[in-house]
């Protein structure tokens, strides 16, 4: 077993408890799935994944952590989009 830690395996293990600890918040009622917080922790999240995975590849991690980030920025720019109308 090798146990080399380097800074993008930090880098990815911060991610997933980015993504982890939004959804555990999420899920005891301390933040909304719609929040633009919530959005771009998840976004974050599956950056910092993407970072660990360049330097260990896998496809289908890869191509969920794409999906994540896709679907978050999404999250993010409609939370913007609602701020935003809810000011005007």
């Amino acid at each position: 077993m090798d146990l080399n830690y380097a800074w993008h395996d930090l880098v990815g293990n911060l991610g997933v408890f980015l993504i982890v600890g939004s959804y555990f918040w999420m899920q005891l009622g301390r933040i909304s799935g719609q929040s633009l917080v919530y959005s771009l922790v998840n976004a974050a999240g599956a950056a910092f994944i993407l970072v660990s995975l360049y330097f260990n590849f896998n496809l289908s991690a890869a191509v969920i952590e794409l999906f994540w980030l896709a679907i978050s920025l999404m999250g993010a720019m409609l939370a913007l989009r609602r701020t935003g109308t809810a000011s005007s």
